[in-house]
């Protein structure tokens, strides 16, 4: 494809984004290139980063168009960030969109002057804060409660792009089985600084397509989502329910610490969702999983009251954590959804909580960076049930990594684990030491929250 061709591309791509504005951005554009494979991996990847970059800059975007008089459609809010973004002169963006050979039509006359009068930077001193910050105004309350002084580094980083990070299957194979098994491929991979099973690649490849990912030996999984996993601490032989688990990357990470033994039961109540998770334990070789479709009326928590080890709620919410990956989510969602999300959530824990046997533990994690969310849920099912206490991150911390030490992941936390976990343990996230708390400026990974919970042995205070 030609430069030109690429851009009309993208264009193509946004407005069928903006035809499905409920849907994720991501499922769209699968279904885009899925649509017209004769665009090669090359050319997908130029046309993506385009539309992406629109994606991740539409506030910017918007406001710059908005005061001069511009209305952001598709082609307009690419002519624009190439303009104002990409370092493009006026006179290649008009010529970039020339109508010639799959080239997107030339720009009319009200877009040329919308165009002209747009002034870089991007980033300027008179943008409001949410603007400058990237940061809806619904959410800003909150980042600025998570972060503090750290917001406008935080808000930098969550507007960037993710690193790939993979999950070794140890079901399957060691880490170093597996980078040399990519390495094979042509991909160079590198193990992750925290999470004992994971694997970093400098740049984003094609890994679906590896003999690795087709065999199971690796999963596609954020480090700090991996953590989560680890902070759940299921061992072999125990019962354990993944409540709310998707496509099942928890489920896949738990299983292969319980190398297989034990149950575990992936719950959703998504039928596509669960059909997915099944298709990746088989990949992956777990054979002590099973799902569980909740539906309204279900009577399958009552009768398992009381019996699980341990439970993971993997809580439904807005996603500020994976903004990076999922930059289309600060424009889908709103404080409405915010609202409706935070009464689920409590629900969800409330109902989670009746599985856990005395002695068992109860996770609640989200990816999300909003108290709201987060310590504010856990502190209002705490004050109502009294029978749970908070694990303190670092006893959590020592519990989950028993048996997985290694250089670059130390059981006792402290200062030996650099300056990013030895940070949140300390209380620097703000969560004074109780839960742990992700963000991309610090530790690299997603914005994640979790907090181990407890259920007290009969007896005990």
């Amino acid at each position: 494809m030609t430069p030109a061709a690429r851009i009309a591309a993208a264009v193509t791509l946004l407005e069928q984004q903006e035809a499905q504005p409920r849907r994720p951005a991501d499922a769209v554009a699968n279904e885009f290139f899925r649509a017209r494979r004769y665009i090669g991996g090359g050319d997908r990847r130029a046309v993506a980063e385009i539309a992406w970059g629109v994606v991740r800059e539409r506030l910017r975007l918007d406001w710059h168009l908005g005061r001069v008089g511009g209305q952001p459609t598709p082609r307009l809010l690419v002519a624009t960030y190439m303009l104002m973004a990409s370092g493009e002169s006026l006179q290649a963006v008009l010529a970039a969109f020339s109508g010639e050979r799959h080239a997107e039509a030339p720009l009319e006359p009200g877009e040329r002057r919308v165009l002209s009068a747009l002034r870089p930077p991007l980033l300027r001193p008179e943008m409001p804060e949410e603007i400058r910050l990237n940061i809806p105004g619904w959410a800003l309350p909150g980042f600025r409660e998570r972060f503090g002084p750290e917001l406008p580094e935080a808000a930098k980083a969550m507007s960037g792009a993710a690193p790939l990070d993979l999950r070794v299957n140890l079901l399957k194979g060691t880490r170093e089985t597996a980078i040399t098994a990519l390495a094979a491929e042509g991909i160079t991979a590198q193990p992750t600084t925290l999470s004992p099973w994971g694997l970093r690649l400098a740049e984003r490849q094609p890994i679906l397509a590896t003999r690795a990912f087709r065999e199971g030996l690796v999963e596609i999984q954020d480090e700090g989502s991996q953590l989560i996993a680890l902070l759940a601490d299921a061992r072999p032989g125990m019962r354990v329910a993944d409540y709310c688990a998707g496509a099942a990357g928890k489920t896949l990470a738990m299983a292969a610490a319980m190398d297989n033994r034990g149950r575990i039961v992936a719950c959703d109540v998504s039928v596509p969702r669960l059909s997915g998770a099944s298709q990746r334990l088989r990949r992956a070789g777990v054979d002590n999983a099973e799902t569980h479709l909740l539906v309204p009326g279900d009577r399958w928590a009552k009768r398992r009251a009381g019996q699980f080890d341990r439970v993971l709620v993997d809580a439904p919410c807005t996603g500020t954590g994976t903004w990076r990956r999922n930059p289309d989510a600060r424009l889908r969602t709103g404080a409405g959804d915010l609202a409706e999300l935070q009464v689920k959530q409590g629900e969800i824990l409330r109902r989670a909580a009746s599985l856990v046997r005395p002695g068992g533990k109860l996770v609640y994690a989200t990816c999300s960076v909003l108290p709201g969310e987060d310590e504010v849920q856990v502190r209002e099912f705490l004050s109502d049930h009294p029978e749970f206490r908070a694990v303190p991150l670092a006893e959590a911390w020592a519990q989950g990594f028993a048996g997985w030490e290694g250089e670059a992941v130390p059981v006792r936390p402290g200062a030996a684990m650099g300056a990013g976990l030895g940070g949140i343990l300390g209380g620097a996230s703000g969560t004074e030491g109780d839960f742990l708390a992700l963000a991309p400026h610090r530790e690299e990974t997603d914005g994640f929250f979790c907090a181990v919970l407890e259920r007290r042995e009969a007896g005990t205070s």
